[in-house]
C-alpha cells in the first residue's frame, strides 16, 4: 500500500508542476513518515501522529528550523492534495520559528582571492554568480538561448517561484562564456553525429516542438561531461552540470585562500547585492535583479552595510 501511495503523491506532484527536486524531497520525507509509524497508512493516522513525527525532528534528530518546515510542507500536500484530507495542527506547528541570520558576504579582495583559486568551468560559474546576481541552480540551468550577448543580459527562466527575470551579463565575463560556449557547442555536434544531442525541454515542448530537444539554442550552457536518462522520461540525453562539484570547489578554493569565513556558492550572490549598494545603486534595482518578491528580502543587505568600517565608528577609534 505504501508504494501505491508514493506513486499516487510522484503524479499528483508531476500534474502540478512540481520541479524535480521538490519531488524527491517530497517523496523522501513521505517515506520517513510511513517509516516512522511502523508502515501504517497515513489515512489511519491522526493529527497527533503528524505532531509526533515533526517533535522527532526536531527533538530526537535536531534538524534545522527550515528543514521541519520542509517535511510539513510535504505531509500537508499528502494530506490535502493525495488523500483529500485536512489536518488540523496545533498553532504552534504550523510552520517552526526561523531565525534570520545577517548573510556572509565577501570583500571584493576576498571575491578575487577565491576566484584566483578556482579553475577552468567552475571559475566560469562562480564568476557569473557573483557578476550576476545568479542562485546555484538558476546558472546550472541556462540554456544558451538565455544568454543574449548583444543586450549584455541573462534571462533567468523560472527562478525561485517559478518567475522569470533578466539580470546583467558582465562585460568582464563576455569572452570567456563565448569560449566556453564554442567548445560546448563542438560537443553538441560530437553528440549529433553519434545519433545523441538531445536535451530535457520545459513542459511539453518536446511534443509541441519535436526537433528543439537537439538545437543548439536549447542546449545547456553548463552540460555535463556525460549522457544520462532522464529519471522521469527515460531519454538518454545530455543533462546540466549537478550542483555538487561547483559547491565543492568553491569550499575549497576558500580553505585555500585562507578565508576565515564560511563560503558557500549563494555568498557570491550575497557578495553581488551588497557591492552593489555599496556602489550607490538603487535598492529597487538590487531588488529586481536578484528577483526578490518583497522589498523587505533585500533590505537585510543594508543591515550588512551597517557593520562594522563600513557604517558607525566604534568609539575605541575615537579615544
Amino acid at each position: 500500500m505504501p508504494q501505491e501511495l508514493l506513486d499516487h503523491a510522484r503524479t499528483t506532484l508531476r500534474l502540478r508542476h512540481y520541479s524535480p527536486r521538490t519531488e524527491a524531497s517530497y517523496l523522501h520525507w513521505i517515506r520517513r513518515f510511513i517509516a516512522f509509524h511502523d508502515q501504517r497508512h497515513p489515512s489511519h493516522l491522526a493529527t497527533h501522529d503528524v505532531e509526533s513525527f515533526l517533535s522527532s525532528l526536531a527533538i530526537d534528530h535536531h534538524v534545522s528550523a527550515a528543514t521541519q518546515n520542509q517535511a510539513l510542507s510535504a505531509l500537508l500536500f499528502l494530506y490535502r492534495s493525495v488523500l483529500n484530507l485536512e489536518l488540523d495542527l496545533p498553532t504552534h506547528l504550523v510552520r517552526a520559528h526561523r531565525s534570520k541570520p545577517l548573510p556572509t558576504v565577501l570583500t571584493r579582495q576576498e571575491v578575487q582571492e577565491v576566484l584566483r583559486c578556482l579553475t577552468s568551468t567552475h571559475q566560469l560559474m562562480a564568476r557569473m554568480l557573483y557578476g550576476s546576481g545568479l542562485r546555484l541552480m538558476e546558472c546550472l540551468r541556462l540554456r544558451v538561448k538565455d544568454l543574449d550577448f548583444a543586450q549584455r543580459q541573462i534571462i533567468v527562466r523560472q527562478g525561485k517561484g517559478g518567475r522569470d527575470r533578466i539580470s546583467m551579463l558582465p562585460d568582464a565575463l563576455a569572452p570567456d562564456l563565448l569560449d566556453h560556449l564554442h567548445h560546448v557547442q563542438r560537443t553538441h555536434q560530437r553528440d549529433i553525429r553519434s545519433g545523441q544531442g538531445f536535451v530535457l525541454l520545459p513542459d511539453a515542448l518536446d511534443r509541441k516542438l519535436a526537433s528543439a530537444s537537439r538545437d543548439w539554442i536549447w542546449q545547456f550552457a553548463f552540460p555535463s561531461a556525460s549522457l544520462s536518462a532522464d529519471p522521469r522520461t527515460g531519454h538518454v540525453g545530455r543533462h546540466h552540470l549537478g550542483p555538487t562539484g561547483l559547491q565543492r570547489a568553491v569550499q575549497q578554493a576558500a580553505a585555500l585562500a585562507g578565508l576565515s569565513k564560511r563560503v558557500t556558492c549563494h555568498t557570491f550572490r550575497h557578495s553581488f547585492a551588497t557591492h552593489l549598494l555599496e556602489n550607490g545603486y538603487d535598492i529597487r534595482t538590487v531588488q529586481e535583479l536578484l528577483g526578490h518578491r518583497d522589498v523587505k528580502t533585500t533590505m537585510i543587505y543594508t543591515h550588512v552595510l551597517n557593520r562594522g568600517g563600513l557604517g558607525v565608528r566604534s568609539p575605541l577609534d575615537t579615544v
